[in-house]
């Protein structure tokens, strides 16, 4: 018998009681995994124990597939019509709202982000991805071409069958949408891993996908580690299809696993390094603070976060002015303080990667303008950051950091900003600000990136793609591009009167 979490929130920001199991969710019940062992849970602002929650093993994953599977071929897939999905996916929705601020407050304990920014972002993103997607349900169809008079064609778009999905720490409950909603529009079934890091919000909603009276086995949760359960999905023979996000890192052997097994489907939404280009006649106001909120919201723990500042030089000193200034006044500390901006890092295995790109930073010779150490003496806090004086080749400038540091670079003109922002071996996002219309849209248009944002960063909306270039990813999440992500195509071919 799994065990419960049981906690009184009493917070300026929510107060309120929660209990619930923490189980595997397999087949609609919560249940102990094959080993009856359990992973801490660990709160980020103190390092201490929240809760256990059942670990899962490659043993539960096979019995999550085999549910997945009972239910494809019997109440979900084709045996349940888009208008029936489309129903039961908006009763989600609306127990999702009655729950919204329980969610935001359980993902604002176990990952450190902020309730507001949890409930105003992720839990009203998360609903609004599912009520998306419900509507598209009963839309997912195929095509009929035209050949010649004595046949008909058509393509019929299927769902592919059990799907496997592993998503990351840092938007546990909005990943979960991104991932559950194609998925479930498109008919598949599904066994998903939530970060053992950050797994409460996954465990909560599987609470309320019963409520809302999904068939047992349409989703299955197995909480667990990258390299038993993670790897479980990505190489079981019976999983036709796997969608990962996380780091380039893991992606690769998540492609590797998935080829090697059964050669399944691969969707990968990985790492980034984007650029965040500043020209001369930019609203420089407006550009500081969305530069800040482009490196800082979610504690630079984005993966579309514009780590890369590049300012031209006409405006350089005065925008690393105001811009360290903008930094300096960002609050960090309790996520459940109203005027608190950035928390924690998810992790002491976080905390600890940040802080050694910091000290590589300081000992290639990058000047810190602000920050640079922790924040505090208890949790993962970190400051703020910004780094000066870089040059091409040093790790801060390469490599994704995941965390609430970026460098600020000056740069002379178009030609010499596009260069070097697309001097990196990723692709999932760049931010332009200018006044100039035909400059926006040409530097957009030359950079090499999935998602090109001009005078705004980070947003994103449920019916618009998001995916990378290079080794950002493979594939497109949201908007009905994420639908071909679960549907397999099937031509059919009718004789009408050919004889041979």
């Amino acid at each position: 018998m799994p065990s419960a979490f049981t906690h009184e929130f009493n917070t300026p920001a929510f107060k309120g009681k929660v209990s619930f199991s923490t189980g595997l969710f397999i087949n609609g019940q919560f249940l102990d995994g094959s080993d009856n062992t359990t992973i801490d849970v660990i709160n980020p602002t103190n390092g201490k124990v929240i809760t256990s929650v059942s670990e899962g093993t490659p043993k539960d994953v096979d019995l999550a597939v085999d549910a997945a599977h009972a239910a494809f071929d019997t109440t979900w897939g084709l045996h349940a019509p888009g208008a029936q999905r489309s129903i039961l996916m908006s009763k989600l929705v609306a127990i999702m709202e009655k729950n919204a601020d329980e969610l935001a407050a359980l993902e604002a304990l176990d990952n450190g982000k902020t309730f507001n920014w949890a409930r105003n972002v992720d839990v009203a993103g998360s609903i609004d991805c599912i009520r998306y997607y419900a509507g598209w349900a009963d839309k997912v169809t195929g095509q009929v071409q035209e050949t010649t008079e004595d046949k008909l064609t058509y393509t019929r778009h299927e769902p592919i069958g059990v799907v496997g999905q592993i998503i990351p720490w840092n938007f546990p409950l909005l990943m979960m949408a991104w991932k559950l909603g194609p998925a479930l529009a498109c008919g598949n079934t599904i066994v998903l891993k939530p970060s053992e890091f950050t797994p409460l919000t996954a465990i909560r909603m599987c609470h309320l996908i019963n409520e809302a009276g999904f068939p047992p086995g349409v989703v299955n949760v197995i909480s667990g580690y990258g390299n038993s359960v993670g790897n479980a999905i990505s190489s079981h023979m019976r999983i036709e299809k796997v969608a990962f996000t996380g780091s380039t890192l893991v992606g690769r052997k998540v492609m590797e696993a998935a080829a090697k097994s059964n050669l399944k489907n691969v969707t990968l939404e990985l790492g980034g390094k984007s650029p965040n280009i500043i020209f001369d006649d930019a609203d420089i106001e407006q550009a500081v603070n969305w530069a800040a909120f482009g490196i800082f919201w979610n504690h630079g723990q984005t993966c579309c976060a514009g780590s890369r500042i590049f300012v031209q030089e006409g405006i350089y000193d005065e925008f690393l002015k105001r811009f360290t200034e903008k930094t300096r006044s960002l609050k960090v500390g309790d996520p459940f303080a109203p005027d608190t901006f950035q928390g924690p890092q998810v992790s002491e295995i976080q905390f600890n990667r940040i802080m050694s790109y910091i000290e590589s930073g300081k000992a290639a010779g990058a000047k810190v303008e602000i920050g640079g150490e922790r924040h505090g003496s208890e949790g993962y806090f970190i400051k703020p950051t910004i780094f000066t004086n870089v040059d091409p080749s040093m790790k801060i400038v390469q490599e994704e950091i995941f965390g609430p540091v970026g460098v600020v670079i000056k740069f002379k003109d178009e030609e010499d900003v596009i260069k070097q922002a697309n001097d990196t071996v990723y692709g999932l996002a760049a931010a332009v600000f200018t006044q100039n219309l035909n400059r926006a849209i040409n530097t957009a248009h030359k950079l090499k990136a999935g998602t090109a944002w001009i005078n705004c960063v980070n947003s994103l909306h449920s019916n618009v793609p998001f995916g990378g270039f290079k080794q950002s990813g493979i594939g497109r999440e949201l908007g009905e591009y994420a639908l071909a992500n679960y549907t397999a195509v099937k031509s059919v071919h009718i004789n009408l009167g050919h004889r041979m």
